[in-house]
């Protein structure tokens, strides 16, 4: 049993698509995960990644390694971002061959769920004509923190292009086992964010730093793997694993093999022995 797995762009923050598309062929990926909306943030490549020159070149990147592109980030629910500004990212997105966005909300008001199931309906509604799927999200600190939250809004937004995007480390914050996936319709799984963790009483402020900053190589710290394998024998895995620390000693690349290498000997199971451990 055998995953494709995916690099992320928080995995080794900073890099441009052609970078880091190179730097997953040298590291054994199989696929690369774009940010191609940047969140303004400290440390994003200062460059516009939709840039025709940019995108010239991460194509010419995707032909010289063979990889190819999965899934695109971040297409934000938030008030004042309005959903036509993400139009040039799925144009661009699709041009590489994504087939997957990635969605969160980070709205400020606590009854505004209309507001959220209209807003994700209608980033839904854009992908669509680029033949992209558009996963939502749950952070455990943003506006929608449950599997059951976003459940109700995939519910009610009713989109054929929709999905839902499980991160092990927010089910893990959340004290949520990822056998709970059993519940959601399988058509709105089409690949997971893994990392490990510690098993800590985490804070808001802990949950922020150790996302951001900390997450463990799968197999390194608390979070039952099992059910992956079990529910997903052939899903693809989307490794976000920034930690700062060990990029800071072991630099981008390193870090990178070292994600792909711990992924592999935890998930990449015999059925049989993935069985035996339920």
């Amino acid at each position: 049993m055998s995953h494709p797995y995916s690099l992320s762009y928080l995995t080794v923050p900073g890099v441009t698509p052609p970078e880091q598309t190179y730097m997953a062929a040298r590291t054994g990926y199989d696929y690369v995960s774009y940010r191609l909306f940047h969140l303004g943030v400290a440390g994003e490549p200062d460059i516009d990644p939709t840039d025709p020159q940019i995108v010239k070149e991460t194509k010419r990147a995707l032909a010289d390694t063979g990889l190819k592109c999965f899934d695109i980030e971040l297409m934000r629910i938030m008030r004042g971002l309005q959903p036509r500004e993400f139009l040039r990212s799925f144009e661009v997105g699709a041009e590489l061959g994504a087939s997957q966005v990635i969605c969160s909300a980070w709205t400020d008001v606590r009854n505004d769920r209309k507001y959220i199931v209209e807003t994700f309906a209608e980033i839904c509604d854009l992908a669509a004509p680029f033949g992209l799927t558009v996963n939502l999200e749950f952070p455990a600190f943003s506006r929608l923190t449950t599997l059951e939250e976003v459940m109700e809004v995939l519910e009610r937004a009713g989109r054929r292009n929709q999905g839902m995007l499980v991160d092990t480390l927010y089910m893990h914050f959340n004290k949520t086992p990822l056998l709970a996936l059993e519940k959601v319709p399988p058509e709105w799984i089409n690949f997971l964010h893994i990392c490990d963790a510690e098993d800590l009483a985490f804070t808001r402020e802990k949950m922020i730093q150790t996302a951001r900053d900390a997450r463990l190589y799968p197999g390194e710290g608390a979070i039952d793997f099992w059910a992956v394998n079990y529910l997903f024998p052939d899903l693809p895995l989307s490794i976000e694993l920034p930690h700062a620390k060990r990029i800071a000693e072991l630099g981008l690349e390193q870090h990178a093999r070292n994600c792909l290498e711990a992924a592999r000997s935890v998930f990449d199971a015999n059925p049989a022995e993935t069985l035996q451990s339920v």
